[in-house]
């Protein structure tokens, strides 16, 4: 146990000053850009810093601990998103498991892949990247930043191979449902792939009931891990069709044994590891997310998501009355922690860095702010925002 669950917990309501004091950002920053990079917690910088002191003294002495704590947030991971630990690969970021989909498929010239406009770059290159196989991109409109099922079903066809989105917009906050998205791929035949930067961390997420074929998320966003440490999830009957393309020691049975050399791959998603991972960065990874799930992330519920829903409608409050325009979709079943915003029409990165100097941490883009709420955030934060933002006059 992370922690002892009787100081997290009165009567049945979670103190979430409790996860506060597990965020040092929280003592210098009001910090609202976890849709960016997000501070690690106090037991990831431990972690890491035990890892440091051992690799520093100890040398590769300490390898079998690191390799039992990299493989621990393998299963951990697929405790939260009700996979089997055999689906789960350990990874660099999401754009490395957007390309093991684009690049190991077997793909014929006239395919196409179907995604809505407005994804991040990561979720565009890769795919366009195939037009010089033949494959055809088809992005398709939105519905303000709504991205609409049944639009994406009429865009598909027969020779849809992919039909890939974000769970979350990174500039909207607008969340789909994993589901419907799903129904359109299978519904046409094509595989259904989940960016899942923007959500997983605090949104609950069962990659079963959903229909997801495949799954990326990097942990430096709402999984409070370092930059460089994702997760990749692949269904396991397409371990055989998804073909890998990173090839190296740790893609194949006997591993490190190094002297037997025969190209037979794992029968799991650790064969799309390659060669020597990012242990520092796993076992940070691996820390945070135990904190999370301490705090009750699983696949089937999570009041880290009820937590974050009611201090981002609490920042909308406030935005408005301080004449502030919000943006983003606050419909319930679409609402995330993410808020873009107008401040009196007049939004630039010179904004942003004003902020900055007043200890508010957002981000600016596509011309607007954008602050992204985590569970440990709260009213004094939102005052110091408001008040920061007075100084844009």
């Amino acid at each position: 146990m992370v922690l002892d669950s009787k100081t997290k917990r009165t009567g049945d309501q979670i103190d979430w000053t409790v996860f506060r004091q597990e965020m040092p950002v929280a003592e210098k920053w009001a910090y609202f850009d976890h849709a960016a990079v997000a501070p690690i917690p106090r037991l990831a910088r431990d972690r890491l810093s035990v890892w440091a002191e051992q690799a520093a003294f100890e040398g590769a002495t300490c390898w079998p601990s690191w390799f039992r704590q990299h493989e621990d947030l393998r299963d951990l991971t697929a405790q939260v998103i009700n996979a089997k630990p055999q689906e789960i690969a350990l990874i660099p970021n999401t754009t490395f498991g957007i390309n093991l989909v684009a690049s190991g498929l077997p793909w014929e010239a006239g395919d196409n892949v179907v995604l809505p406009e407005h994804e991040f770059p990561s979720n565009l290159y890769p795919w366009m990247h195939l037009e010089s196989q033949g494959v055809e991109l088809r992005l398709v409109p939105l519905d303000g930043n709504r991205v609409c099922p049944a639009r994406m079903a009429d865009a598909c066809d027969r020779r849809t191979r992919v039909v890939s989105a974000s769970w979350v917009g990174y500039a909207s906050g607008y969340r789909l449902d994993p589901m419907e998205i799903g129904k359109v791929a299978h519904d046409c035949g094509a595989l259904f792939f989940l960016d899942a930067i923007q959500g997983l961390g605090v949104f609950p997420l069962d990659v079963q009931a959903a229909g997801i074929d495949f799954l990326a998320a990097d942990g430096h966003k709402w999984l409070l891990g370092p930059e460089g440490a994702g997760v990749f999830y692949v269904r396991h009957d397409l371990l055989e069709t998804l073909k890998p393309m990173n090839i190296g020691w740790n893609s194949v049975k006997q591993g490190n044994d190094f002297d037997k050399i025969d190209l037979k791959y794992r029968e799991s998603a650790s064969r799309y590891e390659g060669g020597t991972q990012n242990m520092a960065g796993f076992i940070a990874l691996g820390a945070s997310l135990e904190l999370l799930t301490e705090f009750g992330l699983a696949s089937d519920h999570s009041p880290i998501a009820e937590q974050v829903i009611s201090v981002s409608d609490e920042l909308c409050r406030a935005l408005e009355e301080c004449g502030a325009v919000v943006l983003s979709d606050r419909d319930a079943a679409s609402k995330t922690g993410i808020v873009s915003f107008d401040y009196h029409q007049k939004t630039t990165t010179e904004d942003r860095l004003k902020l900055l100097e007043q200890g508010v941490v957002v981000s600016c883009r596509g011309g607007k702010l954008r602050a992204s709420v985590h569970c440990y955030n709260n009213g004094n934060d939102i005052d110091r925002l408001v008040q920061a933002l007075s100084s844009l006059d």
